[in-house]
């Protein structure tokens, strides 16, 4: 059985945008670090950290290495080796990597976000090369540029990547549902890569200049979990129909409201014609990561035995973040909380599937 962790995370560092040169250096990140200011970690006295990019901040975070159960080498894919050896010790087989930075927004101008999203899907793809298939990521995609997103759907699936990295809203209000995402989406389902909507904000309206923090603490998460209906109502699963798409980091608490609003929509509102899946999450090819907190035997009561994931959020020290996931799903199954069998979709068959592993 392949256990995957279907969400951890890397820390971008200044080798991660060491592949912009000529043209494109002018628009490389760079880092400010600057005394006093808010902590974000209890007691850290180190310096305040931003990203610069085109003028505009964004949070450089310090990490405590107790409280996330990793080291610095770990999180910036400095020491390979040694992250494969604590996902031995963690019981895993492969982790699905997903960036930190680019959970916020990034530019709004197409040069600067091609020269960035190339410089960190060429990093990570050297980075990993050494894992021999157990470090796999998620491409970032510079939409804006039409063509060029397409090749990065290319170069990605050449050089182990296994998702293509999606925010619920990019470019201030377009959804998911945009048609500036479907050549992107055409190109990953023939390649066969699933669109991984993330947490996070695609805009700079709802973010914190100096930070990069959304400025309402769920706006992340609800920009995330809006996609499901807006890829429903738009029919977006028929337009595509091998395409998955995957919420990760969003809990999965919020499945079964969803599954229910749409029925209400579907019955009350005459204005609006979609097509409701009778087992929605199956049809539509929606996987969902879940929370070790989620109460998975009624989650699952709403058809998601086979769409359920696990992450770890490995790196991260927030609300999500629980470096025993995977053995937290296992145990659970063992406890007769869920069965076994469910228990091995979540850390095995079901990710397997979506990731196209």
């Amino acid at each position: 059985m392949l256990v995957i962790d279907a969400d951890t995370h890397i820390d971008e560092t200044e080798a991660t945008w060491e592949h912009m040169e000529g043209d494109a250096a002018r628009y490389r990140p760079t880092c400010l670090e600057f005394a006093g200011g808010r902590s974000f970690v209890a007691g850290d006295a180190r310096p305040h950290r931003l990203w610069q990019i085109e003028g505009q901040f964004r949070l450089r975070r310090w990490r405590d290495d107790s409280r996330t159960g990793t080291t610095k080498e770990t999180r910036e894919l400095a020491d390979i080796a040694a992250r494969m050896r604590q996902m031995d010790e963690l019981g895993v087989d492969v982790q699905v990597l997903y960036p930190t930075l680019f959970l916020g927004p990034i530019s709004t101008h197409p040069e600067a976000e091609l020269a960035i999203c190339r410089s960190y899907n060429r990093w990570i793809a050297n980075a990993t090369a050494a894992s021999q298939g157990r470090l796999r990521w998620v491409a970032i995609i510079p939409f804006l540029s039409q063509e060029h997103a397409v090749e990065e759907v290319r170069f990605a699936v050449d050089h182990g990547a296994c998702g293509v990295f999606k925010k619920g809203v990019e470019y201030g209000e377009r959804a998911a549902s945009d048609p500036l995402f479907f050549p992107v989406y055409e190109e990953a389902a023939r390649l066969n890569l699933p669109i991984c909507i993330h947490t996070g904000s695609g805009d700079p309206r709802f973010s914190d200049a100096t930070t990069g923090l959304a400025l309402n603490a769920n706006q992340s998460n609800l920009t995330a979990i809006g996609a499901f209906t807006t890829l429903v109502l738009g029919g977006i699963p028929d337009m595509f129909p091998k395409l998955r798409f995957g919420w990760i980091e969003a809990s999965a608490s919020w499945v079964p409201y969803l599954i229910h609003d749409l029925e209400a929509k579907r019955k009350r509102l005459s204005a609006l014609s979609f097509d409701l899946k009778r087992d929605l999450l199956r049809e539509s090819r929606f996987y969902v990561t879940c929370d070790t907190l989620d109460d998975l035997p009624y989650i699952l009561g709403f058809g998601a035995e086979d769409s359920l994931m696990v992450g770890s959020d490995y790196g991260h020290a927030d609300q999500s973040a629980e470096i025993d996931a995977v053995n937290v799903i296992r145990h659970k199954g063992q406890a007769g909380e869920i069965s076994q069998a469910v228990a091995n979709k979540i850390i095995s068959d079901n990710p397997q599937r979506f990731y196209g592993l």
